[in-house]
This record gives structure tokens, C-alpha cells and sequence, in this order.
């Protein structure tokens, strides 16, 4: 592990902490991490990491948890040089840039999946792969017009358990759901529909998908028809719908406990 102090704040190589912003990536998939809480969970995973930018005082604290990382430069700059290479004012002392691992194939995803139709929202990206990884969900299926997980914001809202998940991306909704049934999943569609259970009724299989919709539009009829079954939260009073980021909570440990 190399330890860099930063001379010159413009040097070509620092120059990936300001330009990587959202959802904009290289052609090497690079991404960049926010925050010691964040960092140090990727640290703890197989992600290639490239550099570390962060002050002296972070490198003192986390001196054992970077002990035998391969990380091939550490960068080391004061609060106010970091601002002046991201471009704007920062709350932690530390980030990384790193390199997003693979996108699996849908066959290499684990018996239980969370799987996302046109998602709009970075944030709710972030609280689901969290919510999932917390909840034992270990498989994340993400269509490629939705915001990557492994995107600035996206990150930092999952707090990096994104790096716990399996995850795909797809291409063609209905292609994927008929893949699923093929490999003897049991598809869910998330939806309040005429036809749909509740959930305290649904037997949960051993191998199954929970299909959340657009966070305004939820899912079409074409989608829900495609699906071995339509699912609805419980609700009362005159309350139509939850969060996508809450309703997903509740059907993911309701299905994780009630697993076959």
C-alpha cells in the first residue's frame, strides 16, 4: 500500500473523484464511494479497489482494517484539499474509487430475488439493495433503464450493502420473468390488482420473485398477466400504496419468513 501526499490538487489522476458523479461511468466501470461507513463495507468485500482519498486522521483510525488490502494507492489530503478536488463541500473525510463488480446472469441468482421495473429513483435503488441485504434477500434484479446500483448516490443510501447482493441487469422484462419461470421460480407481481392476494395468504415456494413497479405507475397489466401471481400489502383506511422502498421491505420479510 502506497501513501500519496497530494501535492497538486490538479493532478490527472485525481481528477475521476470530481468527474464521477451519479450514474456517469467509464469505460472501466469505475465508481466512487462516499464516506468511512460506506468504504469501509466495501473494504470488507473482494471489490478491486483503485485509490483512497482521505485525510491522515482516517488512515489512523481504520490502520487495521486497510492491513493487507491491495490497494494501490492511498491518497492523503486535509478536509479543505479534498473540497477543492470534488468541487464542492463534503461531511466525511474519506472516498474510494473502485471498480463495479460484474453484473451476473440471471440463471446465478439465488433462490430468493427482489427484481425492480422501471425504477426511477437513485435513492429508492439504494434503500431496497439495504433493505434486501439486511433481510437475508441476497439476489437484486435491476432493468438497465433504472439508475445503476453501484451509482455515487445509490451507494451511499444502501450504506455500500449493495456490495452484499448478487445482481443482475436486464434488458426485456418479459424475456427475464420467462427465464425465472423456467428455472422454477414463482414470480410475484407487487401490485394492488383486482385479482391479487393477500399477503398473509400467499404460500411462499422455495424459489421465488418479488416484482416491484414504477413508483407512480407500478405495473402494467402485461407485466402482472406475465407473472405467476399478483400480491397486495394489507392496507387500511383510505391508504392507496406505500414507498416502493417500504412496501418492498414488508414483502421481503414476509417472504423470507415464511420461506419453504
Amino acid at each position: 500500500m502506497t501513501y500519496k501526499k497530494i501535492q497538486d490538487l490538479d493532478k490527472p489522476e485525481l481528477k475521476i473523484y470530481h468527474q464521477l458523479r451519479e450514474s456517469a461511468f467509464r469505460d472501466d466501470n469505475s465508481f466512487i464511494a462516499d464516506s468511512p461507513k460506506v468504504v469501509n463495507i466495501l473494504l470488507e468485500t473482494d471489490i478491486e479497489v483503485k485509490s483512497i482519498l482521505a485525510t491522515k486522521e482516517y488512515y489512523e483510525e481504520f490502520e487495521e482494517l486497510l492491513k493487507g488490502k491491495n490497494i494501490p494507492t492511498c491518497y492523503v489530503a486535509d478536509k479543505k484539499e479534498m473540497q477543492s478536488i470534488v468541487g464542492h463541500k463534503i461531511h466525511h473525510n474519506c472516498m474510494m474509487h473502485g471498480i463495479r463488480p460484474e453484473a451476473l446472469h440471471v440463471e446465478s441468482l439465488g433462490d430468493h430475488i427482489i427484481m425492480l421495473d422501471a425504477i426511477t429513483s437513485t435513492e429508492n435503488i439504494g434503500s431496497i439493495a439495504r433493505s434486501a441485504a439486511a433481510l437475508g434477500v441476497d439476489s437484486y434484479l435491476i432493468p438497465n433503464v433504472a439508475p445503476h446500483p453501484y451509482s455515487r448516490r445509490s451507494l451511499r443510501v444502501s450504506m455500500g450493502h449493495i456490495s452484499k447482493l448478487k445482481y443482475s441487469i436486464y434488458d426485456d422484462i418479459f424475456i427475464t420473468i420467462q427465464i425465472l419461470q423456467q428455472n422454477n421460480y414463482k414470480v410475484f407481481a407487487a401490485e394492488v390488482a383486482p385479482n391479487s392476494l393477500k399477503l398473509q395468504d400467499v404460500v411462499v415456494p422455495q424459489k421465488w420473485v418479488i416484482l416491484m413497479g414504477h413508483e407512480g405507475k407500478g405495473l402494467s397489466q402485461g407485466i402482472i398477466d406475465a407473472c405467476d401471481e399478483c400480491v397486495e400489502i394489507e392496507m387500511g383506511g383510505d391508504v392507496r400504496s406505500f414507498n416502493v422502498g417500504v412496501a418492498a421491505s414488508i414483502l421481503m420479510y414476509h417472504f423470507k419468513s415464511h420461506s419453504l
